[in-house]
């Protein structure tokens, strides 16, 4: 089998952690394994930690534009923009994705509007992902709710998008602990290659092909009145 050549990608990795840089994450630990790989394979990629970046919450492009004081996304956003691949990395409290992770939804959703040159929605042609982490369960729960909303907002999901690590309930050891030995988890380890594998299989497949064609979901020509074989029953 002839080895794919994945070089001409970039990925964003946005970790969800609530804790500021330089405070261990043991999110940041899973992500460096998808991340090894994507170096391995001559991705270019970024890693950014939300939680260290003055992001407003609101829903709309830039909101000192709303009443914010400051507002990191307008500089976040154009990372996201340049990459073909977005995972969103985040810890599991109380069975629920973190605060952080759920104020990049909202910010992904303050863009989703905008449209591409062919007037489709502008994250068509990008491909999402998410990595989850915690002691607690959980992780099929935030992957279904995060896959959710980046597909809703136009990210294309591959074949098992999401890999994660838990402990035991309740307090124990993480990730990161040597105690826990999740390095060496092999369900965890092949998960997280499949993830990124898929993804990088994805996005190279629409990348190549210039994303989706137009016939059928642009928004621009379904403005324009062009309806394809849509007919309105209340006409027939």
């Amino acid at each position: 089998m002839q080895k794919p050549d994945f070089s001409k990608l970039k990925a964003l990795y946005i970790n969800c952690t609530l804790k500021q840089s330089p405070r261990m994450s043991h999110t940041q630990g899973l992500i460096d394994v998808s991340q090894n790989i994507m170096e391995a394979e001559g991705v270019s990629f970024e890693n950014i930690r939300l939680v260290d970046h003055p992001v407003a919450y609101g829903v709309y492009p830039d909101m000192t534009e709303h009443g914010a004081k400051e507002d990191a996304w307008p500089e976040i956003w154009k990372k996201v923009d340049a990459a073909d691949i977005l995972i969103i990395g985040t810890p599991i409290w109380l069975g629920e994705r973190s605060s952080v992770a759920s104020k990049l939804i909202e910010r992904l959703y303050a863009m989703s509007s905008l449209q591409n040159e062919k007037g489709q929605y502008y994250f068509y042609g990008k491909v999402g992902g998410c990595i989850i982490t915690g002691n607690e369960d959980g992780i099929k729960h935030c992957g279904m709710g995060i896959l959710y909303a980046l597909q809703h907002v136009g990210y294309s999901i591959p074949p098992q998008a999401d890999c994660g690590w838990i402990g035991e309930a309740g307090p124990g050891p993480s990730y990161l602990d040597k105690e826990s030995g999740a390095k060496n988890n092999d369900f965890t380890n092949r998960n997280t290659t499949f993830m990124t594998y898929n993804l990088l299989h994805l996005a190279k497949m629409l990348k190549e092909q210039n994303g989706y064609p137009a016939y059928g979901n642009s928004r621009k020509d379904w403005d324009d009145g062009t309806r394809w074989n849509f007919e309105n029953p209340e006409y027939r």
